[in-house]
């Protein structure tokens, strides 16, 4: 269970909440923690990462339409533009959908590399560097080799693994952030985990929630004054964000993922539905218990355990499917939080007055190694030891053949397969999303998994479009390509007169 103070004496010295009893060296009398195989590992599982993303990438294998997406809104802060992404709608504001802000750091590094896959490899440094954080703060918090095994534990955990499976999202500037806010709380450097959790509000609109949490902690912790301030923050953010801002930015004037809490479907489903239905799915429930149960259980001896509660609280609630379960980014951001929480669980159980506690916590570094690597080979990152991982196939020329037909500049609008290797340089719709814009190219993966199957592309494309007519210029494989014949529309909605 969640413990403030594990000795059972009186939780007051000087005036203050403790926030553990130490049992293992002392942060601030202990040797420095070496840096240098800290950064080897982290080089390594940078690598590890990055190259699982570019070959999905380059093998037209992208999961979703996101990587698309935040292309297109890097490309415009790059540009020095507003974060239009045509992908979501002509003319959307991207800070209409989700209030990512921060994504406009990666502009610089765009400029340098203007593709999808700078983002991925952004992405792949961000995870390496919460790694880092990780390991060098266990090793400073139980001494010995526990810090880098814990690194390989955290770098290999399904969370991450399956957030690099996901393509890119905005919640990579989470991981560090969050591993430094738990690194600077664990070693009571208060101020430090005040300031590191303030730019989590720019990641994504309900990370207030969580720096709200942040405050708890450190009022408890005895900084009242700021932990106070520091949850109201949080609380103004998460609501002005929610209430205000996003809906100014949305055309349609309000949240729209409120809806996944409050619809399945078309049905309607109350708040008490919501909340009594927070564990009515096994999906949510295996979940919980992998949550958990990387760390060998151990991260539920640490109050950092409630900086998950924010994440877990609106996930449960959601009526959407998506969000229950293993798979995709959304359990990235807990993985730090869930690691060194299994730190502090461990430095507060060695002494403990209970024989087999304190004995379990002498293997419980281990044993999430264990569990890291024998859940790995059912993780993505099994894939690259696999030989047909690095093989050009068949599909994967044919949609490099479908890319050469389609001209720099074009408007084009396609399905998920082709999207990521258009984004740089042409502007990108979703298949049947962009009513009245007639595209210069539709370009269409057959096999993408149509409901109907489309048997004439050219009339497929006629048919989304009535106000143009289309010619079939490329077809390849399951890939075809046809082009505008009719001139270009005089206006194009979402597109300004130049």
């Amino acid at each position: 269970m969640l413990e403030l103070n594990k000795s059972g004496t009186d939780p007051v010295e000087a005036g203050r909440l403790l926030p553990t009893q130490r049992t293992g060296p002392d942060p601030a009398t202990a040797e420095p923690v070496p840096l240098r195989p800290y950064l080897i590992t982290g080089a390594v599982l940078c690598g590890l990462y990055f190259l699982y993303s570019y070959l999905q990438y380059s093998r037209f294998g992208s999961p979703s339409w996101d990587l698309g997406i935040f292309e297109q809104e890097v490309r415009a802060y790059a540009d020095l533009r507003a974060p239009i992404v045509d992908i979501k709608g002509p003319g959307y504001l991207i800070l209409g959908d989700h209030f990512s802000p921060i994504v406009a750091l990666l502009a610089p590094l765009y400029w340098l590399w203007p593709s999808a896959e700078s983002l991925l490899f952004a992405q792949a440094a961000f995870f390496a560097l919460g790694a880092v954080i990780v390991g060098r703060t266990t090793q400073q918090l139980l001494g010995g080799r526990s810090g880098l095994c814990v690194t390989v534990a955290y770098g290999l955990s399904w969370g991450i693994q399956e957030a690099v499976k996901s393509d890119f999202h905005e919640i990579a500037f989470a991981v560090p952030l969050l591993a430094l806010v738990c690194r600077a709380l664990l070693l009571e450097r208060y101020t430090a985990a005040l300031l590191w959790s303030l730019p989590l509000v720019l990641v994504k609109e309900d990370l207030g929630a969580t720096v709200a949490v942040v405050g708890f902690l450190l009022f408890v912790y005895g900084r009242r004054l700021q932990g106070a301030l520091l949850a109201a923050f949080g609380v103004a953010a998460f609501v002005v964000t929610l209430m205000v801002l996003i809906p100014a930015a949305s055309s349609a004037g309000t949240y729209d993922y409120w809806q996944k809490i409050d619809k399945n479907g078309e049905q309607d489903v109350s708040m008490l539905d919501s909340v009594l239905g927070v564990l009515n799915s096994a999906d949510k429930i295996e979940m919980l218990v992998f949550l958990v149960g990387i760390t060998a259980f151990m991260a539920l001896r640490s109050p950092l355990t409630l900086l998950i509660v924010p994440t877990l609280g609106w996930r449960l609630l959601s009526q959407d499917s998506n969000h229950w379960g293993m798979v995709w980014h959304y359990s990235a951001i807990l993985m730090p939080v869930l690691f060194l929480a299994m730190a502090d669980g461990v430095r507060r159980s060695r002494d403990s007055e209970r024989p087999w506690l304190a004995s379990y916590a002498k293997v419980v570094v281990p044993v999430s190694v264990a569990i890291a690597v024998a859940m790995t080979q059912h993780l993505p990152l099994r894939d690259l030891l696999r030989p047909d991982s690095y093989r050009t196939d068949a599909r994967t020329e044919a949609a490099r053949e479908a890319l050469k037909a389609i001209p720099v500049g074009a408007r084009v609008e396609t399905d998920i397969t082709l999207m990521a290797h258009l984004t740089s340089d042409r502007t990108v719709y979703w298949i049947g999303g962009a009513p009245g814009t007639a595209p210069d190219i539709v370009a269409i993966n057959l096999d993408f998994g149509w409901s109907r199957p489309i048997q004439d592309p050219v009339a497929y494309a006629e048919q989304l479009h009535p106000e143009a007519r289309y010619r079939l210029k490329h077809r390849g494989g399951s890939f075809v390509v046809v082009e505008r014949t009719t001139p270009e529309p005089a206006e194009i909605p979402g597109v300004r007169a130049s």
